[in-house]
């Protein structure tokens, strides 16, 4: 045999021997499985947010307890008839509206189970100017009403963006709508000292309408809470028919106060008195001092109130809704679409059926 075909031959056997070797080391391949089409699952639809639909959530509700807020947010609140009061022919349409938000606690049913419930309000007033930079604090246990700027209790007007501009820059936006707002962060409560914390829950919105005479300033009479030692003093004294020393007597002699509290007590009658012609004069000249400008806007200026609209998540308020704001805005000029006045006459009607 020739050397090449010895060559070839060897070379073919050990090609042999090493795809021998290749197929041992090699795992047995798996036979591959067929795939199984997956079911097509439904598409989710997901409701399109309303441009307005935070605008009373973000609008914060001045007076509440800061343990009672969790509990206004826990039912699923309506207010579709404020979102619908900015759209077109609505009552608030094209106007400069400032926004402030309060809870009314009331007794009202809730699947078939009686609740006090906080009940949240929005108010809105129409003027080309905020209604007011002060906030009222005033309760039964505090000695005395307190009218402080707002800013001292974090509070302010700030402009309310719509869902579907706040990816633009606000000061290029020009809003119409202003919301009274918080800052005091809630995780800091815990540092404030107790009557700093009480403030809050006897804050009120705050308004002076200076064509409107107050009935304290009409009446000859002044309410008076005087911190005894025993227990507080609460008395009204008319200057045009009391006299204070008579006065002052007879609440000693109805052990209602001291005899060493007496001039104390006479000098807070006097205070109160003087507190209240100071008002009418304050009042008279505001007027005096008013640009026709002003005077035109506080004339023109409107309140209305909104409460949420029945819905199946939450309570029915149908029953406990009122038009009466607070002491200082007094009632609102419409809610609910209601004309106060038809209210009066409405709730006037009812007593006179009534069989009672």
């Amino acid at each position: 045999m020739r050397k090449g075909t010895k060559r070839k031959a060897k070379q073919e056997q050990e090609a042999k021997q090493d795809a021998q070797k290749d197929n041992k080391t090699k795992a047995p391949s798996r036979a591959k499985r067929a795939k199984t089409a997956k079911p097509q699952s439904e598409p989710e639809y997901f409701e399109d947010k309303r441009n307005l639909e935070d605008l009373w959530k973000e609008t914060f509700p001045v007076g509440t307890e800061w343990d009672q807020l969790d509990s206004v947010y826990q039912f699923k609140w309506d207010f579709s008839n404020l979102e619908n009061a900015f759209e077109e022919d609505g009552l608030l349409y094209g106007k400069k509206v400032y926004l402030f938000g309060c809870t009314e606690p009331q007794l009202v049913m809730f699947k078939g189970e009686s609740k006090v419930v906080c009940i949240p309000v929005v108010v809105a007033v129409v003027s080309p100017f905020p209604p007011s930079d002060k906030i009222g604090i005033n309760s039964v246990q505090r000695e005395a009403e307190e009218i402080i700027p707002m800013k001292q209790m974090k509070m302010d007007w700030v402009p309310y963006i719509p869902l579907e501009d706040r990816d633009s820059q606000v000061d290029r936006l020009k809003s119409q709508i202003f919301i009274l707002s918080c800052t005091q962060r809630r995780s800091a409560l815990k540092h404030l000292k107790l009557d700093r914390l009480k403030k809050y829950e006897y804050c009120l919105p705050y308004f002076y309408q200076p064509f409107k005479e107050d009935e304290l300033e009409q009446s000859t009479e002044v309410q008076i809470i005087f911190p005894a030692e025993e227990k507080p003093v609460f008395c009204e004294f008319d200057w045009e028919l009391d006299d204070l020393e008579e006065f002052t007597d007879k609440l000693i002699e109805e052990e209602e106060l001291s005899k060493d509290e007496k001039d104390n007590f006479k000098v807070k009658v006097r205070e109160a008195k003087k507190a209240n012609r100071e008002a009418r004069e304050a009042r008279k000249k505001a007027i005096e001092e008013m640009s026709e400008e002003t005077k035109t806007a506080f004339e023109s200026m409107r309140f209305y109130k909104f409460y949420p609209v029945q819905s199946p998540d939450a309570p029915d308020v149908s029953n406990v809704k009122s038009p009466f704001i607070n002491r200082y805005y007094g009632k609102a000029h419409e809610f609910e679409g209601t004309d106060f006045h038809t209210w009066d006459s409405v709730m006037l009607m009812s007593l006179v059926r009534s069989p009672c």
